[in-house]
């Protein structure tokens, strides 16, 4: 048993969560989970989850686990995925609030809803982006690896948030340091976006802007919808694509 518990100990990533029905897979069952945490090798951190006796959990290390361990969609999205790609630099504000983007089937476990985090945690639930496995990369967070939104796809789950939760001018400003945007992921996502808003705002900002990438995009089989879209009330409307935008 000692060796067992070795074994568990030894391999557990310090700073993040695993599962219970994880744990189980890998033959610790509930019982002796119990008697582990009874004898302060780990803890509990809610219904269904533990970590290490004493370990601090920050909010990437249960992100690795509902990544890694429940197969979640969920991930870091939006202006936060630019914030710590170092895409935002132009606009201000810090990583205090983390805007989450899931499209899961099930809900996500209590133990990460539950928990009192000491930032903000912003969830969104939506497929209008796409398939988020084909436009997700990795990044590590003091020695811990998560995935987050590429910046093709994280400025376009922020034109979805455009104009309740996020700004017009700020995402302006965003897409002005969008240099180095892949034409092709760009036409893909374009392609498999749901939101008709989210395109045509993309379009109407891209274009404004003129980055090389732009030039280059596939737009044959995009759907930009029919009718006129409206960004902001008492706006300009843009007549290409159909928007009503914020004067400048």
């Amino acid at each position: 048993m000692q060796g067992k518990l070795n074994q568990l100990v030894s391999g557990w990533q310090k700073g993040t969560v695993r599962t219970s029905s994880s744990l189980r897979a890998d033959g610790y069952s509930d019982d002796l989970l119990a008697k582990y945490a009874r004898n302060q090798w780990l803890d509990s951190f809610g219904h269904g989850a533990y970590k290490l006796y004493g370990n601090n959990i920050e909010w990437f290390g249960a992100i690795h686990a509902l990544q890694t361990e429940l197969n979640s969609t969920i991930h870091v999205a939006g202006k936060s995925a630019l914030q710590l790609k170092g895409l935002a630099h132009n606009i201000t504000g810090d990583l205090r609030k983390i805007d989450l983007f899931h499209h899961d089937s099930k809900y996500l476990p209590k133990w990460f809803l539950d928990h009192k985090w000491n930032i903000t945690l912003n969830l969104t639930k939506t497929s209008k982006c796409g398939n988020y496995n084909r436009f997700l990369t990795d990044i590590t967070l003091d020695g811990i690896t998560i995935q987050v939104s590429t910046p093709e796809l994280a400025i376009m789950e922020l034109l979805l948030k455009v104009p309740h939760s996020e700004s017009y001018n700020e995402a302006n400003l965003i897409m002005e340091g969008l240099l180095t945007l892949r034409s092709k992921v760009v036409s893909d996502l374009l392609l498999e976006c749901k939101s008709v808003k989210v395109k045509r705002l993309f379009m109407h900002l891209a274009e404004r802007h003129n980055h090389s990438w732009f030039k280059k995009l596939r737009l044959d089989n995009v759907d930009f919808g029919k009718g006129k879209r409206q960004i902001v009330s008492n706006g300009v409307l843009d007549s290409k694509y159909l928007i009503t935008v914020p004067r400048v």
